[in-house]
């Protein structure tokens, strides 16, 4: 009867302990590349258990719900995909290695959008354009003679075109960390023609979107890709 009873008791705390380890939890991590110890942006992270992926943001962090035992799949363009396997709760230190090392892939490691955008900014101050061809009322007392350039010089004019492209790039770009075609596909049924035009027509507006993660971009994605569906099938 006692070694019934000692049997009961472990098979419970055994089944519990199973549910408690099959249980979802949001698996936190970093993504780096060997070498050189720079953070991956826009790498594409996918539970191949649940099939759902997210996309690091500009640092290499990244946010995804899984459980112990699952695979994860980690690929960037021109480096090694990467399995890893989630052993525990702890946040994951992903590595990825480069599969090439050509001139073209060395110059442009870890230059991002707004590095380019900066770069060019920083060519204009060199032509005496400051303040991204905006004149202050303290730059106009201190330095008259930039703020009549910053009123008729062609450069300066170029410079707040400029400006406010990059300012738009830039928050466009953060947009572009999740909603791409990857984590759509990983998330929707979409696919071809079907998939570019919902990518345009819902595409998320930055100042509702700025301050989502992850999930917040998968969230919307379901839930605008099933109304896009529905009007489509509406023959709205």
């Amino acid at each position: 009867m006692r070694n019934f009873k000692f049997a009961l008791i472990l098979f419970v705390f055994t089944t519990i302990g199973f549910f408690a380890k099959a249980q979802d939890f949001i698996v936190k991590g970093v993504v780096i590349e060997k070498g050189s110890n720079i953070r991956i942006a826009l790498s594409e992270i996918t539970n191949l258990r649940t099939g759902i992926g997210v996309g690091s943001n500009d640092i290499g962090m990244f946010q995804l719900k899984a459980r112990i035992g699952d695979t994860l799949l980690v690929t960037k363009r021109d480096l090694i995909d990467q399995h890893v396997v989630v052993n525990s709760e702890k946040d994951l230190v992903i590595y990825l290695v480069r599969g090439s090392t050509t001139l073209a892939d060395v110059t442009i490691v870890g230059n991002t959008k707004k590095q380019d955008l900066d770069e060019i900014k920083r060519e204009f101050k060199k032509k005496g354009v400051y303040n991204g061809g905006k004149t202050t009322f303290l730059s106009a007392i201190f330095s008259p003679l930039n703020a009549l350039y910053n009123l008729i010089g062609s450069d300066p004019k170029n410079a707040r075109r400029f400006s406010r492209y990059a300012d738009n790039e830039i928050k466009q770009s953060q947009i572009d960390v999740y909603f791409n075609q990857t984590i759509i596909k990983n998330n929707t049924e979409l696919r071809g023609d079907t998939l570019e035009k919902y990518m345009l027509n819902c595409r998320p507006e930055f100042d509702k979107a700025q301050y989502w993660n992850s999930y917040d971009y998968i969230k919307y994605i379901k839930e605008s890709s099933k109304k896009f569906t529905d009007t489509l099938g509406k023959g709205k």
